[in-house]
């Protein structure tokens, strides 16, 4: 039974021959040749029953058939259409910038791409290149040299004029966050320093991304964090990659379980003991709105001097990196008067 043709991929190339054409069919095993138009291919691989790979070649611009030889019939035909080459043309790479290590994979849009050679990112060639079309190639981006790189296609045409540019990245790197601890709730504004920040996409909390960030400079982002728990390790993603992470942690909200004495004179200067859990990274005390001096004994005590005020109660409330906690009564009591 002759072998039947079902696909030829690329459909088009130079009439300068020297593309290089997959065919895809059946029965293909045992062919003598491939032919397009009148033409012998320059050379073909029959590398199964179903694949055949040959090299087209130069002939006038315009539609060819391309046909298998086989012992037992030619193989029906598809269309390889010849195109004059021309000097390629490069208006588009998308995305524009990556990491320097390389491996990005960028669509390269324009003209007269049938044919090309060559791809390559300031004069290192593509890790790969695929012709999708005479106005679209698709490549993975090499490693390279932080800064503009001009992107090269090389058609039997020509090269492109070097105007079009991939911008290398260099990889971000943190070096510490500020504060470094907050409450689970989120909400709290860190600012992060580094260096190559700029044009980050994404700033994360472990997996979770930032509430909202903003690029200050280069070195310098400020980010509001999500809500979360426990460690959860900051790192910032540009262009460049995915920066080293740096300590952030979630701390739980402090709560107030008794106060000894719980009254105490009008006057100032009557020590408090605030009983209560995760009290250790505590900032501020407050009897009512007023702040006062205190001492933190452990993550379950801390003690603060009551300030003057007239008599009656008042909210005491402890506030740490995780929050404020709810207030506990404390009651001022005037000295009796004869």
């Amino acid at each position: 039974m002759p072998p039947t043709i079902s696909t030829v991929s690329p459909s088009q190339g130079p009439t300068t021959g020297g593309t290089t054409v997959t065919l895809t069919g059946t029965g293909m095993t045992g062919a003598t040749g491939v032919r397009f138009g009148s033409t012998g291919a320059t050379s073909f691989t029959v590398n199964s029953a179903t694949q055949i790979t040959a090299v087209s070649p130069p002939r006038a611009a315009g539609a060819a058939a391309v046909t298998i030889l086989h012992p037992t019939g030619n193989s029906n035909s598809v269309t390889f259409t010849y195109v004059v080459s021309q000097v390629p043309v490069v208006t588009g790479v998308s995305p524009s910038s990556g990491p320097t290590s390389g491996g990005t994979g960028v669509t390269l849009t324009g003209t007269g791409f049938t044919g090309a050679t060559a791809v390559t990112f300031a004069a290192v060639a593509a890790t790969s290149f695929l012709v999708n079309s005479a106005t679209q190639i698709t490549a993975t981006t090499p490693s390279g040299s932080a800064g503009a790189a001009v992107v090269a296609v090389t058609t039997p045409g020509g090269t492109n004029a070097p105007d079009a540019f991939f911008f290398y990245a260099a990889p971000p790197a943190l070096s510490s966050a500020f504060p470094n601890v907050g409450p689970a709730a989120g909400g709290v504004v860190v600012t992060l320093t580094g260096s190559n920040l700029l044009n980050a996409g994404a700033v994360r909390f472990g997996a979770t991304d930032a509430a909202s960030f903003t690029v200050v400079s280069a070195t310098q982002i400020t980010a509001t964090a999500p809500p979360g728990t426990d460690s959860s390790p900051i790192t910032v993603v540009t262009p460049g990659g995915t920066s080293n992470p740096v300590a952030f942690t979630y701390a739980a909200l402090p709560t107030l379980t008794a106060l000894v004495p719980t009254s105490g004179p009008t006057t100032a200067g009557t020590v408090v003991t605030l009983a209560g859990t995760n009290l250790a990274t505590a900032s501020v005390v407050r009897f009512g709105a007023t702040a006062v001096p205190f001492t933190v004994v452990s993550d379950t005590q801390v003690t603060a001097v009551a300030p003057a005020a007239p008599a009656g109660p008042v909210a005491v409330t402890v506030t740490t990196a995780g929050g404020t906690s709810t207030g506990l009564t404390y009651t001022r009591v005037a000295v009796p008067g004869i």
